[in-house]
């Protein structure tokens, strides 16, 4: 192909705990943890309260992103755990799964070690703003359903699968960007944005939102522009997000947890007439040619260019749920296996009525998998992976 994708725009280095009930059951006991003391919201500042954060999540069954004092925290919680180092970051997961399909990319990468050196693969070549060696892990946290852990006053069960990230990770949270940018850019078919959401200083993510614009400028005029949100730690930059970029993006995608949270209610994600006025509800915040959002039961795009992604919806979810079984180093082999397996008989109705209803939805119901220890990690920055790998054998323009 003669068009690069170029991802960006942060990658982490992760650490991915292996669920261990018995592990947590002794820290919950050493810390003298009670149901009550429950929350995700307070400040993370020690292993005591990264632990309070993690199990009330989990006895919630939601995802999240959460910021954390210090990387030491994160290094001191991880030590009591069997744990894989992993890269992550939506644009250098998307850049794996693309690797695995025979696609190659381009990373803007904001720090860089050997880790990175080391498990980025051939395929994915880089360009990176960091000026020294840094190691700043994320923590991962990967939980089943049914995943119990006993408090002082009672056992927390997890009502579904799900993944935690806990973070201090200052090249992040500065993004600067590469000079090379520009450059990469102007012969790019693909643009995929990400990683704002951990900025935490809003003068510093404006002077950043001016220089990619200026880089943007060397996109080609038919370049696609894919925007993957997050769980900001700030909640507002969003919006100071939104207001800058806009209107060159072309496809805005999020996940369940994302669209609840703009929504600020829960939506019933197998209720047509709930996913309908939630669909119009977020498109009035978020008006560009084309809106994903994905979740486990269906993937839905809205907007006047929607239909034209419905290939990519279908890679999409495919790559996904070919992920979720086999976890890291799938093959395109794999991906056309997972083809042929069920789809989700609450997604395809869902799918089914949405389409009836709003005039510009496309979508593709997810696949019905009954697998033994399932990978959450990364699904949604596998989804985006997928859906740009379609786009890839188009030749890469909107």
């Amino acid at each position: 192909m003669d068009r690069q994708l170029v991802l960006g725009l942060g990658g982490t280095v992760d650490y991915e705990l292996r669920w261990d009930s018995a592990v947590f059951d002794r820290l919950a006991f050493e810390h003298r943890v009670r149901r009550h003391e429950l929350t995700a919201s307070a400040p993370i500042v020690d292993e005591r309260s990264l632990l309070v954060a993690v199990l009330a999540l989990v006895a919630a069954g939601i995802g999240a992103e959460r910021f954390v004092a210090s990387s030491e925290v994160v290094e001191a919680f991880t030590s009591h755990f069997d744990y894989a180092t992993t890269l992550g970051g939506t644009g250098v997961r998307a850049g794996l799964v693309l690797d695995s399909l025979g696609i190659p990319s381009v990373q803007h990468l904001v720090s860089i070690d050997d880790n990175v050196r080391r498990l980025l693969p051939p395929r994915v070549s880089f360009v990176s703003s960091a000026t020294k060696d840094t190691l700043d892990p994320h923590l991962i946290v990967q939980y089943p359903v049914g995943a119990r852990v006993r408090l002082l006053d009672g056992d927390i069960i997890s009502p579904s699968a799900n993944r935690l990230i806990f973070a201090n990770d200052p090249p992040n949270r500065e993004m600067r960007l590469a000079p090379a940018l520009g450059e990469v850019l102007g012969t790019a078919g693909v643009f995929l944005v990400s990683g704002f959401n951990t900025m935490q200083d809003h003068a510093l993510l404006v002077q950043r939102l001016d220089e990619l614009q200026q880089a943007m400028r060397a996109l080609p005029a038919d370049a696609l522009v894919y925007y993957e949100d997050a769980g900001f730690y700030t909640r507002a930059f969003s919006e100071t997000v939104r207001a800058q970029l806009l209107p060159r993006i072309d496809v805005y995608g999020m996940n369940e947890d994302e669209l609840q949270e703009y929504l600020g209610r829960t939506v019933d994600l197998l209720d047509p007439v709930d996913v309908t006025r939630a669909l119009a509800e977020i498109r009035a915040i978020i008006a560009v040619p084309a809106l994903v959002v994905h979740t486990r039961y269906w993937a839905l795009a809205v907007g006047p260019h929607a239909a034209a992604h419905r290939a990519a919806l279908e890679s999409a979810v495919r790559v996904s749920a070919t992920r979720y079984r086999l976890g890291d180093g799938f093959t395109a082999a794999d991906a056309a296996k997972t083809d042929g397996m069920d789809r989700h008989r609450g997604g395809a109705a869902l799918v089914a009525a949405v389409e009836d209803a709003v005039a510009d939805a496309v979508g593709v119901p997810a696949f019905s998998l009954d697998v033994e220890t399932p990978t959450t990690i990364g699904l949604g920055d596998t989804f985006v992976g997928g859906f740009l790998a379609a786009h890839a054998r188009d030749g890469g323009q909107r």
